[in-house]
């Protein structure tokens, strides 16, 4: 039987990618249009991709938090960091791909949305727990709370991602000069991993990494908290 399925490419995916910070536009939206190309010619709906990525997500987590007592002992972390690398942004490419996936085939629902959503925040709580496991294993004068602390703030990036969505109005700055896009960085899930991943190659580092980005967000909410509110009392 002749496939009646319409031609598509992966450009196609990538055409139809939410944007994202340089790192995940170029690199994530870009692998997540293959992967979602290559679910659509196997017939994977979108939440296999999501549910893809929550599964590898968290093993790579599991594996990183596990092998610390064996690095504790002399094992290097060298190639533990490079795992990392390499799988959770696979994991994160899967999550791109489920959006794209979706939006091309017009298979998206409202069930699906909240399931990618969810997914999201178990994979990056197992984020946040590799950075304070690590930080706590190599950095032990940090005091608990700044763990605490950076893993309560942590979600502020994935809330007013979501928020962002319903009014556009959330973003604070909106221009896309590249000295701005630079900047925002430190926002752009892609760009933080990476950086995580590659802390791993020197854990005594995940203590810097984690009172710098703890503070990154800390300000973030406070100047969205501001910003809100200004703009109710206009």
């Amino acid at each position: 039987m002749t496939d009646q399925r319409p031609s598509r490419r992966p450009a196609e995916f990538f055409a139809a990618n939410r944007g994202g910070g340089l790192v995940t536009l170029h690199l994530d939206q870009r692998g997540g249009a293959l992967f979602a190309y290559a679910a659509w010619r196997t017939g994977l709906r979108p939440t296999h991709l999501t549910l893809l990525n929550l599964v590898l997500g968290l093993a790579v987590s599991a594996a990183v938090i596990a092998y610390i007592p064996a690095a504790e002992d002399g094992a290097p972390w060298w190639p533990v960091a490079f795992g990392a690398l390499v799988l959770w942004h696979a994991a994160y490419m899967l999550d791109c791909a489920d959006g794209q996936l979706a939006r091309v085939t017009g298979t998206g629902s409202d069930a699906g949305a909240r399931v990618d959503i969810l997914c999201d925040v178990a994979i990056q709580a197992s984020v946040v727990a590799v950075v304070v496991a690590v930080a706590d294993a190599y950095a032990p004068w940090v005091p608990a709370w700044c763990g605490a602390a950076f893993a309560a703030l942590w979600m502020t990036n994935l809330v007013t991602a979501v928020m962002a969505k319903e009014d556009s109005s959330v973003s604070m700055v909106t221009s896309t000069n590249i000295v701005v896009r630079l900047v925002k960085l430190v926002r752009d899930y892609g760009f933080v991993v990476a950086v995580i991943a590659v802390a791993l190659a020197w854990p005594e580092s995940m203590a810097a990494v984690m009172l710098f980005f703890g503070a990154v967000n800390g300000l973030f909410l406070l100047a969205s908290i501001a910003t809100s509110a200004r703009a109710t009392l206009r």
